[in-house]
């Protein structure tokens, strides 16, 4: 599928919201993760919830992606790691 059929207009900036077991390593693990397809991406665009009894840490990751197949490539590269229960 071609960026011109999408309903995203790249480039943007793209919230990915990703949810994990709360690890000490868990938001580092995260960023190095997208960091592998958008090199310039840091903290600064990551915002931290923990869930009401501290077992799962849910982050909103704000990704400045230029074109589908990159977004695509991140999803999976969050999605089939094992620290990672759910990418939205």
């Amino acid at each position: 599928m071609s960026d011109s059929q999408t309903l995203i207009d790249f480039p943007c900036y793209f919230p990915i919201k990703i949810m994990g077991e709360m690890q000490e390593a868990f938001s580092a693990t995260i960023v190095e993760l997208i960091q592998k397809h958008v090199p310039e991406f840091n903290t600064s665009n990551v915002e931290m919830r923990p869930s009401s009894a501290a077992k799962y840490i849910s982050l909103t990751c704000s990704v400045y992606v230029v074109s589908k197949e990159q977004l695509d490539d991140i999803y999976r590269s969050l999605s089939s790691h094992p620290m990672v229960k759910v990418v939205l």
